[in-house]
């Protein structure tokens, strides 16, 4: 990552640069140029309510039916015992008459007057900073970073303010361990790769293995009820 003195950036991923902007647009190191009056107040009487309910719709009479009806076709079963069974009653079925909640149409609202929006003025903490690539002293070097994948590796960390300086110590460190670092990652993965195929082809086998041993036994199960039966047949063919 490069800061410039013009308060601008650029950060570069393997020597080409992947983004650029700048630091006070980008990035909240100073605080809002403009805030919210904190004088201004709604009025009363503004009105954000773009559709209101017709009040000249009327529901009609016949609106309001039962969800469900006793079903007209039901008749009572002949053993159906009063006594015993309780007052017969129809099952219910849906109501094919029946329209649901009544509402009023929608119309325009009169007194509609927009989405109020409350008026800004100039925050008096702001104050333009020309330095804000200007750090003097580090402390330490902090990396904020959420992924879902493991395998990065954070090295050679540099601050310098000469950026040849960067590109000498990122030639003579960073890329050769690049290359080595790449292919060890390369071969870490490909180990992981078989030994999850190799757990998988077990995996199956195990399954396998079990169902034909369930068949086995289904089989066995099926010959010794043959031969019960069979059996049982021929002591009733000698009686």
């Amino acid at each position: 990552m490069i800061l410039n003195p013009d308060n601008t950036y650029e950060v570069q991923i393997d020597g080409e640069k992947a983004e650029s902007g700048e630091l006070e647009t980008d990035w909240e190191l100073l605080p809002e140029k403009k805030i919210k009056d904190p004088d201004a107040k709604k009025p009363e009487d503004w009105d954000e309510t773009e559709y209101i309910d017709d009040p000249e719709d009327k529901k009609p009479e016949d609106w309001d039916k039962p969800e469900t009806i006793p079903d007209p076709d039901a008749k009572k079963p002949e053993d159906w015992d009063d006594e015993m069974d309780g007052e017969w009653e129809p099952p219910k079925i849906d109501n094919p008459n029946y329209k649901g909640e009544w509402k009023p149409k929608q119309i325009k609202n009169p007194n509609y007057k927009g989405k109020w929006i409350h008026p800004e003025i100039d925050n008096p903490d702001y104050k333009v900073d020309d330095e804000l690539y200007m750090r003097e002293d580090w402390g330490a070097v902090g990396i904020d970073i959420w992924q879902v994948k493991s395998g990065t590796i954070f090295d050679n960390i540099l601050v310098t303010d000469s950026i040849d300086e960067a590109k000498a110590h990122a030639k003579e460190t960073f890329e050769p361990l690049r290359d080595a670092e790449k292919k060890q990652k390369e071969a870490a993965d490909e180990e992981e790769r078989k030994k999850f195929e190799e757990e998988e082809k077990k995996r199956k086998e195990e399954e396998e293995s079990k169902k034909k041993d369930g068949d086995k036994e289904e089989d066995e199960e099926e010959e010794k009820d043959e031969a019960e039966e069979k059996k049982a047949e021929e002591e009733h063919d000698e009686l």
